[in-house]
């Protein structure tokens, strides 16, 4: 007697076990059940993500400087060193010549001295540049399974596995 009762009770469990596998959705008006279908391959399915991603760029340039003087005050100290020792120099006419001559070149001499020297110096510039990532990534899977001998396919965003539980509705064809 026990035997047959834990025979039952084992029956019962697996009928149920059934019925849950095909149980109606919720929200349904019972045309629908649950299934199980055997997933035959389940192909990844790739995506590219763009990113923009800013760096900087820097490289050393090479620039000539120039550091300047006074010039003017170069070229009246010149002119007055220039025409005092011009005028010592000869007499009458000859010495107004020479004054004249020598506050010029001592001017342009002046000049010269004090107009700042030139260099070559090193300096860094940066500019920002936009460099495109790509990046390569699973965005869903083209699942084959065979339900009941037929063969389906469906994009899914997951791996499935070995199984895949499907929805089964039954509508009359008008």
């Amino acid at each position: 007697m026990v035997k047959f009762w834990v025979s039952a009770l084992a029956l019962a469990m697996m009928a149920a076990g059934v019925h849950a596998q095909n149980a109606p959705y919720p929200n349904d008006d019972g045309n629908a059940h649950y299934g199980w279908a055997d997933v035959l391959r389940a192909d990844p399915v790739h995506g590219v993500t763009r990113t923009n991603v800013p760096r900087q760029e820097c490289y050393d340039q090479q620039v000539v400087r120039h550091e300047g003087g006074n010039s003017t005050a170069g070229t009246v100290l010149g002119a007055v060193i220039g025409g005092v020792l011009g005028n010592t120099v000869g007499k009458g006419d000859g010495r107004k010549a020479a004054t004249v001559a020598g506050a010029v070149a001592g001017g342009a001499i002046g000049n010269r001295s004090t107009r700042g020297s030139d260099y070559e110096t090193t300096q860094t510039q940066c500019r920002e540049i936009n460099t495109v990532s790509e990046q390569r990534r699973i965005i869903g899977y083209d699942v084959e399974y065979r339900y009941r001998g037929e063969v389906y396919m469906s994009r899914l965003d997951y791996d499935p596995g070995e199984r895949l539980r499907v929805r089964v509705s039954v509508t009359p064809v008008d």
